[in-house]
Formats: C-alpha cells, structure tokens, sequence
C-alpha cells in the first residue's frame, strides 16, 4: 500500500472513523454507588424521594414569621419571643406563631409556623426569653423548600454521564445504593518492532524498552476503558495477523503502536486490511507529531495504528483513542476538555496547512499563566513528562507570536 495516500486534518480522520463505528450500545452492568465514581451511567437515574424532604435552614439563626421581622433595622430593633431551639435531627416540638422566634442551626428542620430565617449575626440578645433583630428577612430567606434541589421522580442522571464525587454524594443523598453503568470498553494494545524488549529487560545495543504498551495502558483506563495488553510482536505479517484476529475477538478496540519505518507502517496497514471490512479508513493525519497514523475499522471494531515513538503516540491516542473509548461508553460527542489560558513565552514556528500540538509547561506569573514550549523529539517520553499541557496551533496559521493568548490542554 502506498504511503499516506490522502492526509486528513484530525477532526476529519477521527469523524471519518467515529461514522463507520456502529450506534453506541454499552454492555449495562450494575455497580454500588460507593465504586462507581468515574464510570458512566448506562441508564437515567430517577430520585425515589424528594430533596429535601423537609424544609431546612442554610444558617445559623432564628426561625422566624417573615413578617414580624418587617421594618426592623440597627435604628428600630424587633423584639420576638424566644420559644425555644429546633433540636438536630429531629422535628421541632412546637410550633412559631406570630411574635415569637426559635434557635435554629444550619441544616435544622423548620418549625411550623416560620416561613423565614434570620441570621445570627444580625440579632442580639435582649431580655432573658426575647431576641433583638436587626434586619428584615423575607419569606423564604435562608432557607430551603422541601423538593427544591429534587423532586419525586426527577431524572437526575442522564444516559451517558461520568460520575463524579458530586453525583456519588448526590445519589447516597436520596438513598440510591446502586447505578446501573455502561461497562468499560476492552482495548488491545500491541506493540509491534523487532528492536522492543519488555521494560524489565536490559536492552542490548540496538534495542528499546516497550513503554508504549504501558502509556497507552494508562491512557485507556484515565479514559474509562479497561487495557490489555497483548505483548511485543515482531515485524512479521503472520505473528502480527494472528494477535490482531485473538485481539478483535476479544476485545473491543484494537491499538497498535508500529515502527517509525514507512515499512513497517505499511505492514501494519496491510494486516488492517485483511482483519474484515471496511479496512483501513485513514493512512495520514496531517498533524505533527504523529503523522503515520492509521485509523479503521474491522467487522464493526476501531483499529488504531499509532506511530512507534512515545510522544506521538500518546498525543494522538489522546485525539483517537480516547474519543472512541468514550463513544463506546456512550459518552456524548464534544465535550469540553480542561484547559488552562496562557500567553506563549517565546514565537512558535509551524508549517501552514499542518496542524501541531506543541507541549508547554506553564509557570505562574502577576497576570497569569505563561506558557513555555518544550522543544522536544517524538521519542523522547520525559518531554511530555515535563509538559502540563499541549497547545494546539490550527493549520491554518504560519506559527503564534511571543504573548499570544493560548489554551493549553490539560495533559
């Protein structure tokens, strides 16, 4: 197969790939609400209660009738009757009628009777029994309504949302101890070159540790999928065909990392194209790093091909991988990634009509973030290691200027 038949800029590629991918139709598996943060939710989830189930205080103060209080100022003081103080946890004994007043702290249940709270700052004790207040309140003030955040049957969950510590207290808050959750795509990861020895070897002249397999790994699962690692595989079309067949009928999604050599590029390509239709899709992404990507699908699976060295290939499985990991899951499509704004330190060059994603390292200054570029090799992992960020210049653009504002990536 001829090299880099068409290059695609990134967003077109991966659409190219996401369109011949089948419907989202997560495997549902049921996990405990306490083991489910990060995953993502294959269901809606409905409230079986009401929250709050009772009207409560956001403050420390009185519970009051709000129109008692109307008028009162430092000037011209109120005076209430002091009834008592709403014990925590449980329902007050009595009710607040007109012109009395009762203790109540944050998160206290609200008596009958008061529709208001004043807060303890703006009251002072007068005569044993009677509260001084200061300050008006309106009805409703300081306080929430039985139902206000939810109520009885409300979606509070979406279909395709990842969990975050505040959904997982969000859930215990209305007694639901279990959530239904997309499971995690299984993705193969093959690194393939005859000069890769596992990481645990000492490499002899000529050879290279495979961290590869393991960045990915990491990649995958910050991503919400489940790695596996299928080994190192020689540059040999049989070896690497029979692990790519076990891969697809195991797995979910098929990554490969390959050599820098357009040989070995296009024994990759070739083995793609024999795993089931469609084939290969993409051979070339105009971006750099990563430019002898290899994108396609097999029998209704992504196979991805990544380049061989370390920084391109956990740039672009950043712009590849993940993206299909999260469709999988049943993620929407277009989601905002964190980003932190920054003024670049120093030019950066570019090649018109190439997209490049540069990793900078950010260095706090009196009017914010300044954004250092790493000058790097493709095969230098501590490179990216040393970034926080990467920061994409469109193709459309000759390079950036020292002091333009940029949004730097969140690695």
């Amino acid at each position: 197969m001829p090299e880099f038949l068409e290059l695609l800029p990134p967003a077109q590629a991966l659409r190219r790939l996401l369109d011949h991918l089948p419907a989202p139709d997560p495997v549902v598996e049921t996990l405990p609400v306490t083991q489910a943060l990060g995953r993502v939710t294959a269901r809606s989830v409905l409230s079986p209660e009401r929250l709050p189930a009772f009207a409560r205080s956001t403050v420390d103060g009185y519970a009051v009738k709000a129109r008692d209080t109307f008028g009162a100022s430092d000037s011209l003081p109120g005076y209430l009757i002091l009834v008592g103080e709403v014990p925590m946890g449980a329902q007050p004994g009595f009710d607040v009628r007109l012109g009395q007043a009762a203790l109540i702290h944050t998160g206290g249940m609200l008596p009958e009777g008061a529709d208001a709270v004043v807060m303890l700052e703006y009251t002072q004790a007068a005569r044993p029994g009677e509260v001084e207040v200061l300050r008006a309140a309106a009805p409703g003030e300081n306080l929430l309504h039985p139902g206000e955040d939810v109520q009885v049957g409300q979606e509070v969950l979406s279909a395709g949302w990842r969990l975050r510590p505040a959904e997982i207290g969000g859930m215990l808050a209305l007694g639901i101890g279990t959530v239904q959750v997309a499971r995690r795509p299984r993705v193969a990861i093959l690194s393939s070159g005859d000069e890769v020895v596992p990481p645990e070897v000492t490499p002899m002249p000529g050879q290279v540790r495979d961290i590869n397999s393991y960045s990915l790994a990491a990649l995958v699962e910050r991503s919400g999928g489940e790695a596996v690692l299928y080994g190192i595989v020689p540059d040999r079309a049989e070896v690497l065909e029979e692990r790519m067949r076990a891969a697809l009928a195991e797995c979910d999604v098929v990554v490969i990392t390959a050599g820098s050599s357009a040989s070995t590029r296009d024994l990759t390509a070739a083995v793609i194209g024999r795993m089931g239709a469609p084939g290969v899709l993409v051979h070339g992404v105009n971006v750099k790093p990563g430019k002898p990507t290899i994108l396609g699908v097999c029998a209704g699976k992504p196979v991805i091909g990544l380049p061989g060295n370390p920084v391109s290939a956990l740039v672009i499985a950043g712009l590849f991988v993940a993206p299909v990991v999260e469709r999988l899951l049943g993620l929407p499509e277009g989601r905002p990634k964190a980003c932190v704004p920054a003024r670049l330190a120093v030019n950066l060059p570019s090649q018109a009509g190439r997209e490049d994603f540069i990793p900078v390292r950010l260095v706090a200054g009196e009017d914010g973030y300044r954004a250092e570029p790493i000058f790097y090799k493709s095969n230098l992992i501590f490179t990216l290691a040393q970034a926080d960020g990467l920061v994409h210049i469109p193709a459309d653009a000759n390079g950036l200027e020292v002091g333009t504002e940029v949004w730097v990536e969140r690695l």
